[in-house]
């Protein structure tokens, strides 16, 4: 008689294992521009990996012979056709501008500038979100109508702290070239 080695994987309280940590999922980009997902082992599309940033999965696109990470060109990609598929969300004024920043001496600060704003718009929604779970249908429609002056005076509200937030910066960055200028002795 035989006896089998016990398992020593962690068990769900049904006795199932547990599943291992998910690792980062990575997609192989080919020179036919055609995507592998290796957790699927298939090919997917542009739009399933739109997917995957939707549902926040963690993942990174890999070009499949040299491994240089791709993830970056293929979230631009997306955006790209998000922005031309009927609804966009940037005006050319604000492409424009952001093009303006590449190769500005605030170049650096723009992007974690932008990450803090969306993150804190994201806070906001998501409260927004949490405050209207109680709400009937016809409470909702009344919070529709209302929405777009009431997230007008929001919006506007964070605007403004966002602006001042990012002159504070643009002042302290002044302070400090200025410190710097004059400890080498040179002047402004």
């Amino acid at each position: 008689m035989s006896r089998s080695k016990p398992s020593t994987e962690p068990k769900t309280p049904k006795g199932s294992a547990v599943p291992p940590p998910t690792a980062e999922r990575v997609i192989k980009k080919y020179p036919n521009r055609r995507l592998y997902d290796t957790t699927s082992s298939s090919y997917i599309t542009l739009a399933q990996v739109r997917e995957l940033v939707m549902s926040r999965e963690h993942f990174a696109v890999r070009d499949a012979k040299t491994g240089e990470d791709l993830t970056r060109s293929i979230l631009l990609q997306i955006i790209l056709e998000e922005e031309a598929g009927g609804s966009p969300m940037f005006t050319e004024a604000m492409l424009s501008n952001i093009i303006r920043f590449y190769g500005h001496a605030m170049q650096g600060f723009m992007g974690s500038y932008l990450e803090k704003n969306i993150q804190s718009f994201m806070e906001i929604q998501a409260k927004l979100a949490d405050q209207s779970k109680g709400l009937t249908p016809e409470m909702w429609s009344q919070f529709l109508t209302m929405q777009s002056p009431l997230m007008q005076g929001v919006m506007g509200n964070y605007l403004e702290q966002s602006k001042n937030m990012f002159l504070q910066m643009q002042e302290q960055m002044n302070r400090q070239t200025e410190q710097m200028w004059g400890a080498f002795g040179l002047k402004r």
